[in-house]
C-alpha cells in the first residue's frame, strides 16, 4: 500500500492582475468582441501598447513536497507567502496553472468560516451534507452525531438555519465536523483565530488525537507554538517558493532568525540638506530579522546623519497596523537629553526598544521621520519598514488574539489574599 498521503510536485498558481474576471452571457460577450476595435484604437491612440494594464502575480511557484500518511505538517510563512493558496489548491477550490497535486485519501477542509456549508440549511442538515461530501454513509453520521454536537455546543440551535449563526458558531460546528467525521487528510487553516480561547485550545487538542490516531493533517498557523507542539516536520513558504523543509523546530528557527539586511531607504526619502535617514532595521535577541515573536522586546535601530546645526528638532517613530489603525508613537523627545535644544552635526545611531507583551500578532509597519517643534517636516519615510509580528511560546495565545483594543499588554494583577480580621471588619459594615 502505497504510504503517501500527499505529493505535490512543481505545483504554481498564477494569477492576472487587472484582467476582467467572471463569466460573461452570450450578449456581454457579443457587445465586448463589438467594442474590441474601439479599445485597440483608443489604446493605440494614448501610445499603451495594451488594451488593458495587466501583470502575472505567481501565488505559488514550482512548489514540491510530500507528504507520508499519519504525518502531521505545519505549514508557515509570512502574511501573502502563499499558504492559503496552497491549501485551496489541495483543497481542490481552485486549480493550478502548472505542476499537479495527487491526494490519496477523504480530505476534511476548515479553510474559513463556513467552508462547504450552506447557509440556508440547518445545522443538522449541514452536517448529513458535508458527511455526504466526505464518502459517509447515514450511520456514520448517526454514530458521530451527538459527540460533533457536543463538541461545538450548539445544542440549542443545531436545528437553526446557519446563516443566522453568529461566525464563532459557525467556526465550533465547522471545525467539529471536519474533524470527526474522520477523513483521512484533515486541512486547517488560520480561521481557528476567530474562536474563543477555550475552542481554540479545544481544537488544538483535537487535532493532537487526530495525529496520534494516525490521520495525516495539514496545519497553516501563524501560532508557532502549537506548530512546534502538534508537528513533525514544516514547510516554511517565502514569497510562493519552498525555502526550506524539515523538523519543525529547524525550519521555526530558521524562520525566527533569518535576518533581513539593513533597509536602505530610497534617494528621495533620506535626502535633504538638514538630516539624512540612512538606513533602519530590526533587531530581536542580538539578531537582525523582519520576524519579531511579540513575547519578547525587540528593538528598532535608526541610522542618520545631521548635516547642520539644528534647534528644536525631533526624530519620531509611528506605527501602524494593517488596518492603517495608529497603534503608537513615539520620539527622541520621550528620552530628552541636550539634542531637543540643540543637535549638532555628525553620524547618529538610535536604538528604540519596543517592550514584549504589548503587540498583537500581526504585521505592522513603521513610519519614521523629522520635524521642527511638530511644525516644519523634515521628511516623513511612510511605511520604511515592515514586520511580521508573531507570536510562539505563550501560554496566553488565544486570549491575546480576543483582546479589543490595538495592543494586547500582559499586565500584572496581583491578588491580594484577605485575612480573616480584615473579612470580618469587611462584613460588620455591610448593609
Amino acid at each position: 500500500m502505497n504510504d503517501t498521503a500527499i505529493n505535490v510536485q512543481h505545483l504554481s498558481k498564477r494569477y492576472t492582475i487587472g484582467a476582467a474576471v467572471g463569466q460573461q452571457t452570450f450578449r456581454e460577450a457579443l457587445i465586448s468582441g463589438a467594442k474590441a476595435p474601439l479599445r485597440r484604437m483608443r489604446s493605440a491612440l494614448r501610445g499603451s501598447g495594451s488594451v488593458a494594464a495587466t501583470r502575472d502575480f505567481w501565488a505559488l511557484r514550482d512548489v514540491s513536497f510530500e507528504v507520508k500518511r499519519g504525518e502531521v505538517i505545519g505549514i508557515i510563512g509570512r502574511n501573502g507567502a502563499g499558504k492559503s493558496t496552497l491549501l485551496k489548491i489541495l483543497s481542490r477550490i481552485t486549480g493550478p496553472t502548472s505542476g499537479y497535486a495527487e491526494i490519496h485519501g477523504r480530505v476534511g477542509t476548515l479553510l474559513e468560516v463556513g467552508t462547504g456549508f450552506h447557509p440556508e440549511l440547518t445545522g443538522r442538515e449541514n452536517m448529513y451534507l458535508n458527511g455526504a461530501i466526505l464518502g459517509m454513509s447515514r450511520a456514520d453520521i448517526n454514530r458521530k452525531f451527538d459527540e460533533i454536537v457536543a463538541f461545538a455546543e450548539v445544542e440549542q440551535f443545531i436545528d437553526t438555519m446557519v446563516k443566522h449563526y453568529s461566525s464563532g458558531m459557525y467556526l465550533r460546528l465547522a471545525f467539529a465536523v471536519a474533524a470527526h467525521l474522520e477523513p483521512e487528510i484533515l486541512i486547517v487553516d488560520e480561521v481557528l483565530a476567530v474562536g474563543d480561547a477555550q475552542f481554540q485550545r479545544k481544537c488544538l487538542g483535537k487535532m493532537g488525537e487526530v495525529a496520534k490516531e494516525g490521520r495525516t493533517v495539514l496545519f497553516v498557523s501563524h501560532d508557532l507554538s502549537a506548530i512546534n507542539s502538534l508537528c513533525q516536520r514544516a514547510v516554511l513558504l517565502n514569497s510562493g517558493q519552498v525555502e526550506r523543509i524539515g523538523p519543525t523546530q529547524e525550519v521555526v528557527r530558521h524562520y525566527l532568525n533569518r535576518g533581513s539586511q539593513s533597509i536602505q531607504l530610497n534617494q528621495h526619502l533620506q535626502s535633504n540638506d538638514e538630516i539624512r535617514l540612512l538606513a533602519i532595521h530590526v533587531e530581536q535577541a542580538g539578531a537582525m530579522t523582519t520576524v519579531v515573536n511579540c513575547r519578547q522586546p525587540f528593538t528598532v535601530v535608526l541610522e542618520y546623519a545631521v548635516l547642520q546645526p539644528m534647534r528644536g528638532s525631533r526624530l519620531f517613530m509611528l506605527v501602524k497596523n494593517e488596518r492603517g489603525e495608529y497603534i503608537f508613537g513615539t520620539s527622541d523627545y520621550d528620552d530628552p537629553d541636550e539634542f531637543v535644544l540643540a543637535r549638532p552635526p555628525g553620524h547618529f545611531i538610535n536604538r528604540i526598544e519596543v517592550p514584549g507583551n504589548m503587540l498583537k500578532a500581526e504585521t505592522i509597519y513603521v513610519t519614521i521621520g523629522a520635524d521642527i517643534k511638530s511644525d516644519r517636516v523634515i521628511f516623513q519615510a511612510e511605511d520604511a519598514l515592515r514586520i511580521d509580528v508573531i507570536e510562539s511560546g505563550s501560554q496566553f495565545i488565544s486570549d491575546r488574539h480576543q483582546r479589543v483594543g490595538v495592543v494586547a499588554p500582559l499586565l500584572r494583577w496581583q491578588p491580594t489574599p484577605v485575612d480573616a480580621a480584615s473579612k470580618a471588619a469587611l462584613e460588620s459594615h455591610e448593609v
